[in-house]
């Protein structure tokens, strides 16, 4: 389940990520990103991710209906977890043309809000 929190920045999405992505969540957020940046405005996003189930980061990407016409919007996308198999996918993320991946610690929120930011 996708639940869209509050951001500290107006380029990011900042979302928690806790158990199974839903069709529903997909479609949720698919129209916050068309809400708040349009066919075209750059944005980041921010992911809490509690607890994941049946997710790779592909399909985190992929599930919330960011598809290629969204790619071209990413930025940044900073992955905030404890789960050491999330921060080898983030790694992997990296070689996605054109957007900068980047993992933080479940206790390094603060330094992920830095990281976007910059």
């Amino acid at each position: 389940m996708f639940r869209i929190l509050p951001s500290r920045d107006p380029s990011t999405i900042c979302v928690e990520v806790d158990g199974k992505a839903t069709g529903e969540d997909a479609e949720k957020m698919d129209q916050h990103v068309r809400d708040t940046f349009g066919e075209d405005e750059p944005f980041n996003i921010l992911a809490i991710i509690k607890d994941i189930d049946g997710m790779t980061l592909q399909g985190l990407l992929k599930g919330p209906k960011v598809d290629a016409k969204r790619w071209d919007q990413f930025r940044k996308f900073a992955v905030v977890s404890e789960k050491k198999w999330v921060e080898n996918a983030v790694k992997i993320g990296d070689v996605l043309p054109g957007i900068m991946t980047e993992h933080f610690g479940k206790n390094e929120l603060e330094e992920a809000w830095e990281w976007i930011r910059r």
